[in-house]
């Protein structure tokens, strides 16, 4: 077995739990549907936090030719899957009990730690590349990671529900356009 086979088990793992996480919060929606106060930004995230799972599991596995393992360097890469988790687990609510769920509060009562949690998966997403790959993002990719760090900050320090709106679609065609144009296939 090759160092990377070894260590992406451990990834795998994490970014099989975020995807669970997210699955199973889906899952709480439709049990709990009766007792729900649906905000539609609120499972506009939890589907592209999803699609951030899957997709980065999906561009890990051009790490599969990387041979000079450290620690510091999957400590990174661990440090990235451990975000997407985190990001999972803040989505959406725990639907235990028998009380009402109001995804508008839940937003609104974690958007601060989800931004900051987004802002800092792209940081390390970049630092990935410095010290893994040995090299920054090229231009495209760079330009993408700002646009994702700005939108982050400013959507942790705001609570202006209409902006919050605007910026779930801005989400929705950013991410959606980053994996159409750098990640379509693997290399």
């Amino acid at each position: 077995m090759d160092a990377f086979s070894y260590l992406s088990v451990l990834l795998s793992i994490i970014l099989g739990l975020a995807i669970t996480q997210v699955l199973k919060g889906f899952r709480g929606l439709m049990q709990s549907r009766a007792r729900l106060r649906m905000y539609w930004p609120t499972v506009v995230w939890a589907i592209l936090v999803l699609v951030i799972a899957v997709q980065s599991w999906w561009a890990m596995f051009d790490l599969r030719d990387h041979r000079d393992w450290t620690f510091l360097a999957f400590s990174i890469v661990l440090a990235q899957t451990i975000v997407v988790y985190l990001l999972a687990a803040l989505v959406l609510p725990d639907f235990f009990g028998e009380t009402g769920f109001d995804l508008r509060a839940h937003y609104y009562d974690h958007h601060r730690w989800f931004f900051a949690l987004l802002v800092a998966l792209i940081g390390v997403s970049i630092v990935k590349g410095r010290f893994v790959y040995g090299e920054w993002p090229l231009p495209l990719d760079l330009a993408y990671h700002l646009v994702f760090a700005t939108t982050g900050v400013v959507c942790a320090y705001t609570r202006h529900a209409r902006f919050h709106e605007v910026m779930t679609v801005v989400g929705v065609v950013s991410i959606g356009s980053y994996i159409a144009i750098l990640f379509t296939h693997l290399t």
